[in-house]
């Protein structure tokens, strides 16, 4: 296995972030994963990365600021860090984050703090995440265990057990296992590609969705172009957000999302899980919410700002898909957004607009893109998810039935 970790490692550097010579790459990781972090590290400044800097995160620390922490903490962002982004951004630096969620870390803290803290960020960071989002600089995430989250995985066996498993999901999920794993991603990257231009070529007006608890329009914007694998950032460069990814992703009409959707699987938000929850639009906007879990931490996800209760993306993945059939609920939406189809709450990403990601905002605005600090990914994928496609002409014809393509 600690081959396979290495070659992960050299994919995040290598395909993911693809560090260029000269560059400054960014890491934001969990102490818990130092070790691995240094290996990527290593493989950055193998590939002729100029600095390495690293920003430690803490679940211990996080946990003890929500419990004891006074209100007013979590209505500020250090100014400081949101420009230091900004700057780092401006001076073409790569950023990389090893994503290690904790499900229940926050599952007793007040969600009013946690939707103050998500409002804070968002709207200091707001520049640098309108930078990410328009594929102006490269950015990548991957997951790596944590004793936590393992146990949430694999609650029935040892947490030594239950990190090994972990970590031969995601090695096998990033194709680390395969004798050449660039390789495998070249070709990867290829069939998505494919499938990607196949959508486009079909410039489908609308798109009707299915399933129980599920009966959805979704209007796509005249220019909208479908997104798969990886991009290129503003100087050229190539690179790949996820890794893993299965998806094919563009963005919808802000005003003509009509319809009722239910969640397929659990979503791990601020540290709060959201379960089996329906949302309900009309001409764009959420109108009604539920949930069996999580229900206030959802409305206040919902009500984060004016486009926080509406739809920034529109995502694709079949049920059979290497992720979706390792049958396990990793509680990380990295990793299940991979494995269903999936929309997401907020900001829509500019580049799933012809010419969008040099567009201003009033452009961008008159094409139907939404705008939120907060962007939120939720599975509603399924093997009884049917998905309809409207041509310019009228006429429909299916895009998935029963999960898959049709």
């Amino acid at each position: 296995m600690s081959h396979a970790i290495e070659r992960y490692a050299e994919l995040a550097v290598s395909v993911g972030i693809n560090v260029q010579p000269g560059q400054t790459l960014v890491i934001q990781a969990p102490i818990y994963n130092s070790g691995f972090v240094r290996q990527i590290a290593k493989k950055a400044y193998e590939a002729g990365a100029k600095n390495v800097q690293v920003e430690w995160d803490d679940d211990e620390l996080k946990r003890m600021k929500y419990m004891m922490a006074p209100d007013e903490a979590f209505d500020e962002f250090p100014a400081w860090k949101a420009q230091g982004y900004v700057d780092m951004a401006n001076n073409d630096a790569a950023f990389l984050t090893v994503y290690s969620p904790a499900p229940d870390l926050l599952k007793d803290v007040k969600p009013e703090r946690l939707a103050a803290a998500s409002r804070a960020y968002g709207t200091s960071m707001h520049e640098y995440r309108k930078m990410m989002q328009a594929g102006q600089i490269s950015w990548a995430i991957v997951s790596a265990p944590s004793p936590a989250w393992a146990r949430k995985v694999f609650p029935d066996v040892s947490e030594g057990e239950a990190e090994r498993r972990l970590w031969e999901h995601l090695l096998r999920a990033a194709r680390a296992y395969e004798d050449n794993p660039v390789e495998a991603w070249r070709l990867h990257l290829e069939r998505l590609r494919g499938h990607a231009e196949r959508m486009n070529a079909k410039r489908y007006e609308r798109l009707i969705y299915r399933a129980p608890g599920t009966e959805l329009s979704v209007d796509l914007p005249l220019d909208h172009q479908w997104v798969a694998g990886g991009i290129h950032n503003a100087k050229g460069t190539f690179f790949v957000p996820n890794i893993p990814t299965e998806e094919l992703f563009t963005l919808p009409h802000r005003d003509s999302v009509n319809g009722t959707v239910t969640s397929t699987m659990p979503l791990n938000w601020n540290g709060q899980l959201i379960d089996k929850f329906t949302l309900t639009f009309e001409h764009g906007v959420v109108t009604s919410c539920t949930a069996e879990t999580g229900l206030e931490a959802l409305q206040r996800l919902v009500a984060t700002d004016i486009g926080s209760a509406r739809l920034g993306e529109v995502a694709l993945v079949p049920q059979d898909s290497p992720i979706s059939n390792m049958k396990v609920l990793f509680y990380n939406t990295g990793l299940d957004e991979n494995a269903s189809c999936h929309f997401a709450l907020g900001n829509a990403y500019p580049l799933c607009i012809k010419g969008g990601s040099s567009m201003s905002r009033e452009e961008l605005d008159a094409h139907g893109a939404n705008f939120s600090i907060a962007h939120v990914d939720f599975m509603i994928g399924s093997d009884q998810l049917d998905i309809d496609g409207v041509l310019p002409d009228g006429s429909v014809e299916p895009v998935f039935r029963k999960g898959n393509w049709a």
